[in-house]
């Protein structure tokens, strides 16, 4: 299931919009290609972040992959649970098993985001 209210990129991460603050994390499609994710390097409160920059590296029992920003900002919050259990973006990756909370630099940013059905098409679905 693809959530209708998020953006999307083709490196697989989403981006959601909530008042002021733009959620960041890796779809389920992601999750299940990379299988038992074991480890993810969140990086610090108050970084600021190009659009495209690498955050962060997710390391599963299949892979290592870099996390990759869909909008520029500057990080306000990191999902720390991720630190005890890793796990919570396999079982929730678009709730419970968010990465990084931004404050978005540019909404413009997003413009080139994937939309839902572009994101399926993408991934086959």
């Amino acid at each position: 299931m693809i959530p209708q209210d998020l953006k999307y990129t083709k490196s697989h991460e989403y981006v959601r919009f909530s008042g002021d603050e733009a959620t960041i994390g890796i779809t389920n499609f992601a999750a299940d290609q990379l299988g038992d994710v074991v480890f993810v390097e969140l990086p610090e409160v108050g970084r600021v972040l190009k659009k495209g920059e690498s955050f962060g590296v997710i390391e599963s029992v299949k892979a290592v992959s870099d996390l990759y920003s869909p909008i520029g900002g500057t990080v306000v919050a990191i999902n720390e649970s991720l630190n005890d259990e890793p796990s919570m973006i396999n079982e929730d990756s678009f709730g419970e098993g968010w990465i990084i909370k931004l404050q978005p630099a540019n909404l413009e940013d997003a413009a080139d985001a994937l939309n839902p059905e572009q994101y399926q098409a993408l991934i086959g679905a």
